[in-house]
């Protein structure tokens, strides 16, 4: 699963662009790791599955998948 990430932004949401591709908001800063841990909480909770980092994460395009 990709997902293209804008953090910092002023809203929490969620678009579905096509089966694979996903395009996400969150309010959490990209300092340190810290949108990325809540990037996984987040997602987590939007799918009911636990997900980890598979690569991009320093990138705003991250790849996911299912723990």
């Amino acid at each position: 699963m990709k997902i293209k990430v804008h953090a910092n932004s002023s809203q929490e949401k969620l678009t579905k662009i096509n089966e694979e591709e996903y395009e996400i908001w969150i309010k959490e800063k990209p300092i340190e790791g810290k949108a990325n841990y809540y990037l996984e909480k987040f997602l987590k909770r939007e799918f009911g599955k636990p997900v980890k980092i598979v690569k991009g994460f320093k990138s705003k395009i991250k790849v996911f998948e299912f723990a």
